[in-house]
């Protein structure tokens, strides 16, 4: 997963070593619950009715349905809930009800999110989100602000409006993602950058990472790219301006394609990342995913002679505090990291982005 709150998946070693019996079925992320569920509560604040089943469009401009199972209203509210599919991932909210209450505020205070019982609020530095605000990320929000400002220009409505999002049960399922570890107290957070959950099957992502590999060798590309999410990807293709066969749907599994681009190369290959998967990586983890991988600290600060670092949550925070050098040392490093996996034919650079999708470092280039 790309920067964000914290996983909401946790394996172990043989779930993820199993071949799947049969293609898996992907899901939505709770972002796209929420949006769906924001959707359906407008719809009654706004005069419509309640709906049985809302359209949303995704990020990439995919529009799934989504079926409502709760709607109520009332004088300046209305409230909806969607059942989280995750699919056949391993995903602990799987099945969760996401209920999200709209309520009326006053002119001009635009789209306003509040975290109900079920939705952790952020507590520490060094996430998408600041302290004191809900566990909400980045790209889920501003999908809700769009089907807001959408609706009320379609409607003649006023778009300042609260969102408050529940998760009943949401506090206890929080215990089995990272939240407690990075200071999320009170439950899960809302989490997506695509609105959609691809099943984190070891074999049949790195199979779909094999067959991108041969569709980009078949199409002649000199240059490919393999990004941890989509924020990066977007960032290096249109640095390169990379046609998207010669995009590779890489996610955390940075050694399964670089074992395979060793057997089938290109002549280059781009890495692009976040500052806290490409950190896991330049500290030598094949395997980005933080259920399976995590930055150590303690090596972190003696390598920046920083030793403050030692006592930080995340990544991302020590970047915050150090910036640039910090930025370099990590591009530098999961360069050498990716070269080690590369016959020296394959010319390859790394990209670091900010939580924006901004440059802040690159090695190689």
């Amino acid at each position: 997963m790309p920067i964000g709150l914290a996983p909401t998946r946790l394996y172990s070693p043989p779930e993820m070593s199993r071949k799947p019996a049969k293609e898996l079925r992907r899901g939505w992320t709770t972002g796209a619950c929420a949006t769906a569920a924001t959707r359906a509560a407008l719809m009654m604040l706004w005069g419509e009715g309640p709906p049985a089943r809302v359209t949303i469009t995704l990020p990439k401009g995919e529009t799934p349905a989504f079926d409502i199972v709760q709607a109520r209203h009332g004088d300046g509210w209305a409230e909806a809930g969607v059942i989280k599919d995750a699919g056949d991932d391993p995903d602990v909210t799987h099945g969760a009800l996401i209920m999200v209450r709209v309520t009326a505020c006053c002119a001009g205070k635009g789209v306003v999110f509040r975290a109900g019982d079920g939705v952790g609020m952020v507590t520490m530095p060094g996430l998408p989100i600041a302290p004191g605000e809900p566990a909400i990320n980045p790209v889920p929000r501003q999908m809700m602000i769009q089907t807001v400002e959408d609706m009320a220009e379609r409607l003649c409505e006023s778009p300042d409006i609260e969102i408050m999002i529940s998760v009943p049960g949401g506090q206890a399922l929080a215990q089995k993602t990272w939240n407690p570890r990075l200071g999320i107290k009170g439950g899960i957070s809302i989490l997506g950058t695509t609105g959609i959950v691809r099943p984190f099957s070891c074999a049949a992502w790195i199979a779909s990472i094999h067959r991108g590999i041969d569709v980009a060798r078949g199409a002649g590309h000199n240059h490919v790219a393999g990004c941890t999410g989509a924020t990066s990807e977007k960032t290096v293709q249109t640095l390169y301006g990379l046609p998207d066969t010669a995009m590779l749907d890489m996610g955390d599994f940075v050694g399964g394609l670089l074992k395979y681009l060793a057997k089938h190369p290109v002549p280059r290959i781009t890495i692009g990342g976040g500052i806290g998967k490409m950190t896991k990586l330049a500290q030598g983890a094949r395997d980005l995913h933080s259920g399976r991988s995590q930055v150590d600290f303690d090596q972190l600060a003696k390598v920046l002679a920083e030793p403050e670092v030692t006592f930080m949550n995340t990544a991302l925070q020590a970047y915050d505090t150090i910036g640039a050098p910090m930025a370099d040392w990590v591009a530098d490093a999961a360069l050498h990291s990716v070269r080690a996996m590369l016959p020296p034919e394959v010319v390859a650079d790394t990209v670091v982005i900010d939580r924006e999708g901004r440059i802040i470092a690159r090695a190689g280039a």
